[in-house]
C-alpha cells in the first residue's frame, strides 16, 4: 500500500442519485469557451439552495457565496469551459474548415458528430474523412488542422449560410455522459465541469450538515480556463480572497503510450492528487495533506515543475499573492470525448475539500515568516 493512503473503513458515497442526475445533465450541456452561460445558469440553479447569495461577472464566471459578510474570504474553484472549435472558412462547395477554441485535439476529430451553434439553433454536422479504400500511397496523410473539415450536408456556401452558419460559430461534440462498469463516469468536458460539480457538492454537504464556517466561502465556477486561465484571473481580482483551493483534472498515467518518467505515476481510483509547484503555497498544501490523513482520505502526489497549468497559477499570483493549492482529479483520455474519472475519486475530492475547509481558521496566516 502506498504511504500516502490511510487504511480506513469504506465510507458511504458522497454523490447521491439527485446530484448524479444533475451531473449528467450538466456534462451533456455544451459549455464551450466564451459561450458558457447556459451551463453556468444550470450550475447556479443547482447551487442556490446551498448558498446565501451569488453573482456573475461580465464574462460569465459564476460565484456562490456562503457567509458573505465575513472579512476573511476562502475560495474553492473549478473551471466551467470545455474545448471546442470555431468555423473559420466555408468553401464554395459547402464544406467547413475550423480553428481551435482551446486545446482541441485534431487527431480525434475525423468521423465525430458535432453541433454547430447558430442564432437559429443547433445545426448538426460531421467531421468527414476519406474512406480507407481511397487512401493510397506508402504514407497515409494524418489528420491535421489543415485537412480536417465539417460536412453539414450542404453543397454550396450559400446553403451553409442559409442555415445560420457563419465564420465564428462555435462547434462542440455531441457525445454524452455514461457510467462505465459501475465504476467510471465517462463523457466530454469532464475537464473540468467535474470540478464545478464537486465544489457544488461541497456546498451541499456544508448545508446538509449545518456547518457554520467562520469565514466567507466563495464557490467559483470560472470561465475561459482553456485559453489561458482568463476567467480565474478576472475573478481573483474581484473577490480578493485570502485563500484559494483549486480543483482541476490531471492525467491518469496508467494507460498506454504515457511516459511515467516525465508524467509521473498517477492512477484513477487511488484518490485525489495533491500538487507541488511554485504557485502552491506550502503551508496550505500541508493543511490539505493533514486533512486527508486525519479523515482517512487516500491521496496521491504530483510534481508540476514551473507551473500547474491550472487556475491555481492565476489565483496564486493575483492581489500581491494569494495562498493557493491544487487538488486534482485523475482523468483518462483528456481532451477527448471519452474522458473517464473514477467514482471513488470524485467522492474523495469532495471529501478532501470539505475536510480542508473545516480545518481553516478565520484570519489564518499561512506565511512562514510573520
Amino acid at each position: 500500500m502506498a504511504t500516502d493512503k490511510t487504511e480506513t473503513e469504506q465510507k458511504p458515497a458522497v454523490v447521491n442519485q439527485q446530484s448524479l442526475e444533475f451531473f449528467e445533465k450538466y456534462i451533456n450541456n455544451p459549455s464551450p469557451t466564451g459561450f458558457e452561460w447556459k451551463g453556468q445558469q444550470m450550475w447556479l440553479d443547482y447551487l442556490k439552495p446551498y448558498i446565501d447569495e451569488h453573482f456573475v461577472d461580465n464574462y460569465g464566471t459564476a460565484v456562490g457565496v456562503i457567509n458573505p459578510q465575513a472579512d476573511y474570504k476562502v475560495v474553492i474553484e473549478a473551471h466551467a469551459d470545455e474545448i471546442s472549435w470555431f468555423v473559420n472558412y466555408i468553401t464554395n462547395d459547402g464544406l467547413i474548415y475550423v480553428i481551435r477554441n482551446g486545446g482541441s485535439d485534431h487527431q480525434i476529430a475525423p468521423s465525430k458528430r458535432v453541433d454547430i451553434h447558430t442564432d437559429n439553433g443547433i445545426v448538426k454536422a460531421v467531421f468527414g474523412w476519406p474512406a480507407i479504400h481511397t487512401r493510397g500511397g506508402e504514407k497515409e496523410e494524418a489528420p491535421t488542422l489543415k485537412n480536417i473539415f465539417l460536412d453539414c450536408g450542404c453543397t454550396t456556401k450559400e446553403e451553409v449560410e442559409n442555415l445560420g452558419i457563419h465564420v465564428g460559430c462555435v462547434i462542440t461534440y455531441e457525445d454524452e455522459f455514461m457510467v462505465l462498469n459501475d465504476r467510471y463516469y465517462v463523457g466530454r468536458a469532464l475537464d473540468n465541469r467535474a470540478g464545478g460539480f464537486m465544489i457544488a457538492e461541497v456546498a451541499r454537504l456544508l448545508k446538509e450538515n449545518n456547518i457554520k464556517l467562520p469565514f466567507g466561502l466563495y464557490i467559483v465556477n470560472a470561465v475561459q480556463e482553456e485559453i489561458g486561465l482568463r476567467g480565474a484571473e478576472m475573478i481573483a481580482h474581484r473577490i480578493k480572497p485570502n485563500v484559494a483551493i483549486i480543483t482541476d483534472v490531471t492525467h491518469d498515467t496508467n494507460t498506454p503510450m504515457i511516459n511515467k518518467i516525465t508524467q509521473g505515476d498517477l492512477s484513477s481510483g487511488k484518490g485525489p492528487v495533491i500538487s507541488y509547484a511554485p504557485a502552491v503555497q506550502n503551508n496550505l498544501n500541508k493543511l490539505l495533506i493533514e486533512s486527508a490523513q486525519k479523515a482517512g482520505i487516500p491521496f496521491q502526489r504530483q510534481a508540476s515543475s514551473r507551473s500547474t497549468g491550472t487556475d491555481t497559477d492565476a489565483f496564486a499570483y493575483s492581489n500581491d499573492g494569494v495562498p493557493s493549492a491544487l487538488i486534482s482529479l485523475p482523468l483518462r483520455y483528456m481532451h477527448t470525448t471519452v474522458e473517464m474519472i473514477h467514482k471513488d475519486d470524485v467522492d474523495n475530492v469532495i471529501r478532501l475539500i470539505y475536510e480542508s475547509l473545516l480545518n481553516i481558521e478565520a484570519g489564518q496566516d499561512f506565511r512562514y515568516i510573520k
